[in-house]
């Protein structure tokens, strides 16, 4: 009985290994960056259109000190989040300020996204790994598809948007 434990313990085991090298393989990873909300401040953007938010922007230190040293090409470990909410007016302040003009940060929205740069890895799409958690779970694969084809039109920036804001 002992033996059969511990078969199925390492068929699980080498089993999670090839489910987590495919995720790998895809670009895909199934948690969230460690401290993501310890990351720095890269900049804040609002987005119309289809996606209609307001977003901040993070990097973990290696990212932060590619930006500052005005590098356009990340190294290997660099990780940039990207946080979203719906932008919602705000009547409290706008009561202060005896006009409609304040906005603020209402639900989040359009998923907790993350770039995680490993050229080796994720070679297929740029050195950049795209992963997002819907109410912390990982999307599935048919929403990540969209992420590198947007991101090629920037190749030139290392497919990252975001410029840093000092």
């Amino acid at each position: 009985m002992k033996a059969n434990r511990i078969i199925v313990l390492a068929t699980l085991i080498v089993g999670g290994a090839f489910v987590l090298h495919a995720q790998a393989e895809k670009g895909e990873t199934s948690q969230i960056p460690a401290g993501y909300r310890d990351f720095r401040l890269v900049s804040v953007a609002r987005e119309a259109g289809k996606l209609d938010d307001i977003r901040a922007v993070l990097g973990n230190d290696l990212a932060i000190k590619t930006y500052r040293e005005g590098k356009t090409t990340f190294p290997d470990g660099a990780i940039i989040a990207r946080l979203a909410w719906a932008l919602v007016p705000s009547e409290e302040n706008d009561k202060v300020f005896g006009k409609h003009q304040s906005f603020v940060p209402g639900a989040p929205k359009n998923g907790l996204q993350f770039m995680i740069k490993d050229a080796q890895r994720y070679a297929a799409t740029g050195g950049w790994g795209y992963t997002q958690f819907d109410d912390g779970k990982p999307v599935d694969d048919k929403a990540l598809k969209t992420c590198f084809p947007c991101h090629e039109g920037i190749a030139s920036r290392d497919f990252v948007f975001t410029h840093y804001a000092p």
